[in-house]
């Protein structure tokens, strides 16, 4: 597999991270997510998932940043146009993001349950979006936590692939 994001000088564009205007954000957090593609899903694929994590959040808050988890997405689905977390007209679960974490302990399902996009407070961050192609539809629901997509996944996941993108500070 294959993913493609389209991006700005070699970084995410604007729009979907720190710099969103203020019409493309929910509670101060910039919410449209970005579009995507994903090409050679194997044959076999009953489903697909994703995760986008930000490692470069250690240093800053102690922990990887979660901005979203998605899960099962019709395989056939492989274009993912700007704003698919709030406006998809397909089916798929949506998982917790760091937002919704007792640390920060938001509690606006716009905000926790959907993308967020990047806002690196001290240097430009590098992002990565994983795509997994699943033999099966996973036993979750919305709202659920990455390790419960990890314990889920564990022996259904036939390829993964993954591709980082930078956001500006």
């Amino acid at each position: 597999m294959q993913i493609q994001v389209p991006t700005t000088n070699g970084q995410l564009a604007d729009r979907y991270g720190k710099y969103a205007d203020h019409v493309d954000q929910t509670d101060g957090h910039p919410v449209v997510s970005f579009p995507f593609s994903i090409r050679d899903v194997p044959t076999s694929t009953r489903s697909l998932a994703l995760t986008l994590i930000d490692h470069d959040s250690i240093p800053v808050c102690g922990f990887t940043w979660i901005h979203w988890t998605a899960a099962n997405i019709d395989p056939h689905i492989t274009t993912f146009p700007a704003d698919a977390s709030r406006q998809h007209s397909f089916e798929m679960i949506q998982g917790n993001n760091s937002n919704a974490g007792s640390l920060v302990g938001s509690t606006n399902p716009a905000v926790t349950r959907h993308y967020t996009g990047p806002t690196p407070p001290d240097q430009d961050h590098t992002y990565t979006l994983t795509v997994y192609a699943l033999n099966t539809k996973l036993d979750l629901a919305d709202g659920y936590w990455l390790n419960a997509f990890y314990h889920a996944s564990a022996g259904h996941i036939i390829e993964q692939t993954s591709i980082d993108i930078v956001s500006r500070a």
